[in-house]
């Protein structure tokens, strides 16, 4: 890739696509978090982490079955690595803080539209 928003149009090309392979129609639109802090803890900036020792960041998509909208979004490194280590019952409260802090951003997203 050129640049950084090459590579950044892939990813979301990529991210479409399997959206679309697994939810079919139900994806009508498709939105990237792009707010200042992780939409896990709400607290930290989203940033690298180490993954099999090279740099990574957390990519994720979310379905917004409610309006149809594929929501892409990255996590800070902490919040990212505790999905990976901690147990079951932790990461269902994860992704439920993660789905509803997008819906509340997606919305806010959308009235900024209107306004």
């Amino acid at each position: 890739m050129d640049n950084a928003k090459d590579f950044a149009a892939a990813i979301l090309d990529r991210m479409v696509s399997f959206g679309k392979a697994q939810f079919g129609d139900a994806v009508k639109a498709y939105w990237i978090y792009d707010g200042d802090v992780c939409p896990c803890c709400l607290k930290r900036p989203i940033d690298v982490m180490k993954y099999k020792g090279k740099e990574a960041l957390s990519v994720n998509g979310f379905m917004y079955r409610e309006r149809g909208v594929l929501i892409g979004y990255l996590l800070c490194s902490l919040c990212a690595q505790d999905i990976f280590k901690t147990s079951k019952k932790r990461q269902t409260s994860m992704h439920e803080n993660i789905e509803k802090n997008l819906i509340s951003a997606y919305q806010k997203h959308l009235a900024s539209l209107d306004a």
